[in-house]
């Protein structure tokens, strides 16, 4: 081996290594504050964990009993489809109206930018903020929704929006969707930032204006901002915990209980922290094969398309 073949081997070792110092912290991070909690929280999912074994530390290897109960909690269907509801209906109408003030924004005219700013406002406050001045909102007797409504003359009676299992769920839901049309208006509106205007100008030579132009241009344009928005929309909706136990705690009859909210119910306040962890453990999965199965069927229409 020659010096220099020896000095070179030496320098890429040395370039190795370095890169692995840069990686070393951001790796240690995720184990610390990522990998150790869901390891910990699949190995309390098979043990009897509850208050007592804060105090003499005894947890007993239970196999899959606490998934047997989680399966059959008469509550456990009902979430499931709740979260199900929610997730859907929050996507749906939060991609739809940010899609919408995206497109709107596109246009230049006065104070826009002052407006997109306003915007994000529901973005930055903390989710219990939110939920507390909705809830006062959304209040039977003196909210200001009901109000609002009777002065106009659309209502003759208060409507119990947050205290009847008919609406409930409907008014969480919109809530939601107001707390999340800020991201995905910047993610859109960045998305058609980057679309050039010479294709709606071709597009207009051969007639594609209008719904046409958004169907054949902006949308295929758009696809992997959209990609983007609709599975970070989906991952942090079915999750979503504080702004439900803010506005309803899962109630009335459960008629807002999610698997999030049943999970928390199950650990903090009936304290069997094992059941909770195997809860948690079938909200993750789920999240996990959406994201699967989502990602696959949009790499597959990118290749067909």
């Amino acid at each position: 081996m020659t010096a220099i073949q020896t000095r070179r081997r030496s320098r890429n070792r040395s370039d190795l290594l370095v890169r692995y110092a840069f990686v070393l912290p951001a790796a240690l991070y995720m184990i610390a504050f990522f990998g150790y909690p869901i390891l910990k929280n699949v190995v309390m999912s098979f043990q009897a964990y509850d208050f007592a074994t804060f105090f003499n530390g005894h947890a007993p290897f239970v196999g899959v009993d606490n998934y047997a109960a989680t399966f059959s909690d008469p509550i456990f269907l009902r979430a499931l489809s709740n979260t199900g509801l929610f997730t859907v209906g929050s996507i749906i109408g939060q991609f739809v109206l940010g899609m919408g003030l995206a497109l709107y924004f596109r246009k230049r005219f006065p104070l826009s930018g002052f407006l997109r700013s306003l915007l994000l406002l529901p973005w930055l406050l903390p989710m219990i903020v939110s939920a507390a001045v909705w809830r006062w909102i959304l209040e039977q007797d003196n909210g200001a929704l009901n109000q609002f409504l009777s002065g106009i003359g659309l209502i003759s009676d208060p409507i119990p929006w947050l205290n009847s299992s008919d609406t409930a769920l409907i008014a969480v839901i919109i809530v939601n969707i107001w707390l999340g049309i800020p991201f995905n208006v910047v993610l859109l509106y960045s998305g058609l930032q980057s679309i050039p205007d010479e294709l709606y100008e071709a597009g207009q030579l051969d007639g594609a204006t209008g719904w046409k132009s958004f169907l054949h241009i902006t949308l295929p344009m758009l696809r992997p901002v959209v990609s983007v928005v609709l599975l970070l929309g989906v991952i942090y909706t079915i999750k979503v915990l504080d702004l439900i136990i803010g506005l309803t705690g899962g109630g009335p009859a459960n008629a807002t209980q999610t698997l999030a909210t049943r999970s928390y119910e199950m650990s903090f306040v009936e304290f069997d922290f094992g059941q909770g962890a195997a809860l948690s453990n079938v909200l993750i999965v789920i999240a996990l094969a959406f994201s699967i199965v989502y990602l696959r069927a949009n790499a597959r229409a990118a290749k067909n398309g």
